[in-house]
This record gives structure tokens, C-alpha cells and sequence, in this order.
């Protein structure tokens, strides 16, 4: 097997397991705060916390893997998802909130670090190979998305108190995921020639490809967790099981990851900004499914469509990002990138929680839909710029 496929190979099963843990964490974050919670509207803050570590660690873990190397940063980062799952467990075992959402934030520096296999494989993969690279790491998220509710279906009731045994099992996963990463074989990271002196870094923001990128990643991974994370409270609301918010989950997980075998191949046919802006009209569609009812495939299409839309979007935007650097710049621009993208996540994991018990579904899909026109005006003015002035970046 070539080379550079081996350890794309090694990458989409890394982020299977990182997806395993997200989707577990998404599905019983907000039950399990809603139970432990005294004020319902903090239901949401174990997802929140969960996003608010991914926040604060994605820059230094740019830095940290920029001197360690992929591999032994990739190392570091399991360790901290040991560490959280252990804490979260404890948290449910004493019936805490506050410790709880400790365990959760630690496990967001997990996923942190996790959110660099993509670029990863941008890193070892030759250029026409670049895109379908990123889009098949993310692809391991497919089976994330059926084991991860599974997981928790299972596991939901199987030690007392409840959750118990799924926050426990995240152990598990993190452990399989240092394994498989210990197979990597990513170069380490050479030190800067004269050539490639780095720029500043408000010479590189303010350039129209890094704020599209930077945005619409961004506004579409805020949307998403927005109403993802609201889902199960707002099902439950509606007097639907947890088994049928988990299936939504599992649904939706399921379209975010399937099309990654091919939205590689549409970006090289299509180009970049044409596919982010098709994935945020299905954003945007998912908006129009859900405020037109409350019925269990009204939850389950406009999960689909934001799980297409979000994948295109993301993978779009990734893609889109490595054209805003040189060498040189590459571990603070993508930090930047995912600090954006993590603090908007954050937000919209926050404010979920808040807008769903005080204002109901509803609301949350009414100040969706004005963020994701911004951001597909945002690559339509780009893609017009380019034809307009084809050098500019």
C-alpha cells in the first residue's frame, strides 16, 4: 500500500474512534447535565464544557504537534481523553455537575488534538490527492456515527447511577485510538528555510481565503452543534424516548461522515466554494424541515440535510484552508482556524441549552437561518472575486 494511503488509512480510523467518543458525549451530554442540573437551563453545559476545552486547546495543540510531530502529539492528546473519561466517570458515580463538566472539558482537549488528523493527512498526501485525503480521514467518522449511539443505548443503564457505564467506556476508545496512532509514520517537523519566512498574522487573516475558510467552517459547525445538541431536549420535550433521539442522532452522524468517500472527488471536479456553498443551503434546508413540525422524520430529514450540509462545509473549508498559508505558517493558521471554529461551536453548544428551555425549538432554527446566508453570501463573493482578479488569494 502506498505510503501516504497507509497512514490515511490509520488517520480515518483514528477519527472513527474520536467520533465514537463526540457522538457518545452529544448523545447523553445534555440528558445526563439535565438530570444532574438543579436549573434545567445548564442542561447543555457538559456539551458546552466538552467544546470550551477543544477551544482553549486548539492552538497550543497546533504549537505542541508543530515541535513534538504529529505522531506524539496525536499521543498526547489520548492521554487527555484517558484522563477525562475517568473524571466524567467520577462525575456521574457522585452525582456532580461541576465534576462532570471537568471531565468533559479535559476530553474536548482530546478531540482538540483529534481535529488535527485531517490536516495531517493533508500533510503526507501529494497535491492531487490533498482534498480526497481530508475527505477520507473524515470518513472514519461514518463509523463513529454506528457505534457511538449504539454505545450508548447499550450502556445508558447498565451500571447504576445512569451513564455511568458510558462515560466509563470512553476509556476504552481513547486507549484503542494511542494504539493505532502509534502505527503512524508522519515526518517531524523541519526546521523553516530562508525561503519561508512566515508572515504576520493579521497579513494572513485579513486575506479573503483565510476569513471565507475561517467563516464559513465556523458558521457551519455553529449551526450544526446549535441544533444538534439541542436535538435530544427538544425530542424529549415532544414526549419521544431516548431511543428515538438517539436513532436521530445516529441518522445525523451518518450523513455529517457518508459523503467524505466522494466530497473530495466534487471539490477537484466542482472547485472548493461551489461545494461549501451547496453544503450551506442543505444547512439551510434543515432550517425549513424543522420549523415546518414536530414529528419524528421532521427531527430525522433535518438532521440528515444538516449533517450533508456541515460535511461539504467542513471539508470545504479545510480544504479551502490550505490555500491561505505557506509552509512555514502552517501550525498557527490552522490553530487560528480551529480556535474560530471551536469558540463559534462553543456558543452555539451554550446558548442551546438556554434557548431551548426559555424559547423553545423554534427560536434556535429562526437565528440559524440569518448566520448561514452570511456565510454563503461570504464564498459567493469570493468565488466572484476570483473570477474577477484570478491571482488574488
Amino acid at each position: 500500500m502506498d505510503h501516504s494511503r497507509r497512514n490515511v488509512l490509520l488517520l480515518a480510523a483514528c477519527q472513527a474512534l474520536l467520533l465514537t467518543n463526540a457522538v457518545t458525549l452529544i448523545s447523553v451530554g445534555a440528558l445526563a447535565g439535565y438530570a444532574l442540573a438543579d436549573n434545567k437551563i445548564f442542561a447543555t453545559l457538559p456539551s458546552a464544557t466538552y467544546i470550551l476545552g477543544g477551544w482553549l486547546s486548539t492552538m497550543p495543540a497546533s504549537l505542541w504537534m508543530k515541535r513534538v510531530g504529529r505522531r506524539n502529539g496525536f499521543l498526547t492528546g489520548g492521554a487527555f481523553g484517558l484522563a477525562g473519561s475517568v473524571v466524567a466517570s467520577l462525575g456521574i458515580a457522585f452525582a456532580s455537575l461541576p465534576i462532570l463538566c471537568v471531565g468533559t472539558m479535559i476530553l474536548g482537549v482530546y478531540n482538540a488534538f483529534g481535529l488535527y488528523y485531517r490536516f495531517a493527512a493533508a500533510d503526507v498526501a501529494p497535491p492531487d490527492f490533498k482534498a480526497r485525503a481530508i475527505s477520507f480521514v473524515l470518513a472514519g467518522g461514518l463509523l463513529g456515527g454506528f457505534i457511538g449511539p449504539n454505545v450508548s443505548k447499550l450502556t445508558v443503564d447498565l451500571l447504576a447511577p445512569r451513564f455511568l457505564a458510558t462515560y466509563a467506556s470512553l476509556f476504552v476508545f481513547c486507549l484503542i485510538a494511542m494504539a493505532i496512532v502509534s502505527f503512524l509514520a508522519v515526518p517531524t517537523p523541519k526546521a523553516e528555510g530562508p525561503g519561508e519566512a512566515a508572515r504576520p498574522m493579521g497579513e494572513i487573516a485579513r486575506q479573503p481565503t483565510f476569513l471565507v475558510a475561517a467563516g464559513c467552517s465556523a458558521i457551519g459547525y455553529g449551526v450544526m452543534t446549535l441544533l444538534m445538541t439541542a436535538t435530544p431536549l427538544a425530542m424529549g420535550f415532544c414526549g419521544y424516548p431516548y431511543a428515538a433521539s438517539a436513532g436521530v442522532i445516529a441518522a445525523h452522524v451518518v450523513a455529517m461522515f457518508s459523503p467524505s468517500f466522494f466530497t473530495g472527488s466534487l471539490i477537484q471536479r466542482f472547485g472548493v466554494l461551489p461545494v461549501i456553498v451547496t453544503g450551506l443551503l442543505l444547512e439551510l434546508s434543515c432550517v425549513g424541515i424543522a420549523l415546518s413540525g414536530q414529528e419524528v422524520m421532521n427531527f430525522w430529514w433535518a438532521l440528515v440535510l444538516l449533517g450533508l450540509g456541515w460535511n461539504f462545509t467542513y471539508v470545504g473549508g479545510t480544504t479551502l484552508l490550505t490555500e491561505a498559508h505557506r509552509p512555514a505558517e502552517k501550525a498557527k493558521v490552522q490553530g487560528l482556524n480551529e480556535m474560530i471554529t471551536f469558540g463559534v461551536q462553543a456558543m452555539g453548544a451554550l446558548t442551546s441549552g438556554v434557548l431551548v428551555n426559555t424559547a423553545g425549538w423554534a427560536t434556535l432554527n429562526y437565528l440559524a437561518a440569518p448566520l448561514l446566508v452570511l456565510a454563503g453570501s461570504s464564498a459567493v463573493w469570493l468565488a466572484w472575486r476570483r473570477r474577477a482578479v484570478p491571482a488574488a488569494p
